[in-house]
């Protein structure tokens, strides 16, 4: 089997359309797919919602449900913020910060820019309470072919250790600046 790409990611959302008009507002993305049932077509099992897809760049879909029979979402409490995010990509740093520009004017808080070496990324959070990322990517080829050599022996570390490395000079140069 081999997997051609990303269809969609679906999370839940408080209201569907303050949902779309912020995702639209922010970052132009509109929504091309509305589906609305009473019963999960899975399952069959009552459940009213509706089902919004918004289209990216490249095809794939960012889509939220609106559960409105359901007790109110809540986020993992047992999981930092910081953790459960969703990255979506842009073309380029005049994007990124055009889109900082966008969401801070709105009322939006911002963290970032911040440089993690292979991309440089800004966070902020929905209306829903998930934790998004604006990223352009900086990794060139002999970049990304070094994390691919890395990458097997960092796993065993750490799950040998549970620590990240004491010295990773490749990581961390000039990643801060």
């Amino acid at each position: 089997m081999t997997v051609q790409g990303l269809h969609h990611v679906a999370y839940r959302c408080r209201d569907a359309k303050e949902t779309t008009e912020f995702y639209s507002k922010y970052l132009g993305l509109d929504m091309n797919i509305a589906v609305a049932e009473n019963e999960v077509p899975s399952t069959g099992e009552w459940s009213p919602h509706i089902h919004i897809f918004l289209e990216m760049g490249d095809g794939s879909f960012l889509a939220f449900f609106e559960l409105p029979e359901s007790p109110d979402m809540e986020m993992d409490q047992n999981t930092p913020d910081w953790v459960q995010h969703l990255a979506l990509k842009v073309p380029d740093r005049e994007t990124l910060l055009a889109a900082k520009k966008r969401l801070e004017d709105g009322g939006i808080e911002v963290v970032g820019p911040t440089n993690h070496k292979i991309c440089e990324s800004i966070y902020f959070f929905d209306p829903n309470g998930h934790r998004m990322e604006l990223t352009v990517d900086l990794a060139t080829p002999d970049m990304v072919q070094e994390f691919n050599r890395r990458a097997g022996p960092l796993l065993e570390q750490w799950t040998k250790t549970k620590r990240a490395p004491d010295v990773d000079e490749f990581m961390h140069s000039n990643a801060r600046g």
